[in-house]
């Protein structure tokens, strides 16, 4: 279980009850979150429960040595960095450091100064390379970034392009405003359609990549978010077909006027119309004749 809050969690594995009392207390000082463990099997008990930013390892230790825990939790963890602690300044068990999975060390006595600036440039790594993730995850995708109120943080070149040429102006309050409202509510409320000029844009939510830090995708617009189907299919008008989309998605007249920038009313008299053109008198069989036009089946 990855633990993402504010405050990053170290998991400090060593016997001695002076080097952990004075790591704890120099770590906690500086915002982190203190995990112990008097033992690799301890350690990796834990590990099994929760995942901590960076683990501080003892060398020499009782029931299982650093040496082996780190090489068993390597498997589990590849990314988390392993720092080892030991007042072994010999060539060889460096090397077995190194081998059996750890990242860095520093030796004993402890400075606080030192421990804190490597764990700190350890966690900043690691937070970029899984920034690095999700970046390849949306490539050759609509993506923007979002914080929690609802402004946007950035966009892909073609997410910028895209919004221009549908007249969106990724900066403005209103949009802001229809994110910060809907963002909360992402879960219970599904995708956000934003009307534009063209044909409504579809966002929905991807990926926390940080805290405060959303990913939204422009969901890609194919057959069956396209109403020109519709309007080549039945003997509609482009208007129609627009409408007739978004009834056989199981929107209400009032949604449609949303996502269409047209009064409820108004969408009423197009399904009228839209009826009248296609000999039935109902919403639903409306809807089947449109399912049937979009999934290319005769209609």
């Amino acid at each position: 279980m990855p633990l993402n809050g504010a405050h990053p969690i170290v998991l400090v594995v060593d016997d001695s009850p002076d080097s952990l009392g004075m790591i704890n207390a120099a770590l906690k000082q500086a915002g982190y979150t203190v995990l112990v463990s008097l033992n690799g099997q301890q350690a990796l008990d834990i590990v099994g429960q929760i995942q901590p930013h960076v683990v501080l390892m003892d060398a020499v230790m009782p029931v299982m040595d650093g040496f082996d825990c780190c090489l068993e939790m390597r498997k589990r963890l590849p990314l988390t960095p392993i720092i080892f602690m030991t007042g072994l300044t010999e060539e060889e068990h460096i090397v077995r450091a190194f081998e059996n999975g750890g990242n860095d060390y520093i030796t004993k006595p402890i400075k606080p100064a030192e421990l804190l600036a490597r764990i700190t440039a350890h966690v900043n790594a690691v937070r970029m390379i899984n920034n690095a993730h999700a970046a390849l995850d949306v490539a050759k995708q609509f993506v923007l970034a979002v914080d929690d109120r609802g402004e946007v943080l950035w966009t892909t070149p073609d997410t910028r392009e895209l919004l221009q040429a549908q007249g969106i102006d990724h900066e403005a309050g209103e949009l802001t405003d229809r994110l910060r409202e809907w963002l909360p509510r992402h879960q219970t409320l599904g995708d956000l359609i934003i009307p534009t000029r063209q044909r409504p844009l579809t966002l929905r939510y991807f990926k926390t990549i940080d805290d405060g830090e959303h990913l939204l995708r422009i969901v890609g617009q194919d057959l069956l978010t396209d109403p020109s189907v519709l309007e080549q299919a039945l003997p509609v008008t482009k208007r129609e077909a627009e409408v007739l989309l978004w009834v056989a998605h199981g929107k209400t007249n009032k949604e449609i006027g949303e996502i269409l920038d047209l009064s409820p009313r108004t969408v009423n008299k197009h399904l009228e119309q839209a009826f009248a053109k296609l000999q039935v008198d109902n919403r639903s069989a409306a809807t089947s004749l449109a399912i049937q036009a979009l999934l290319g089946l005769p209609v």
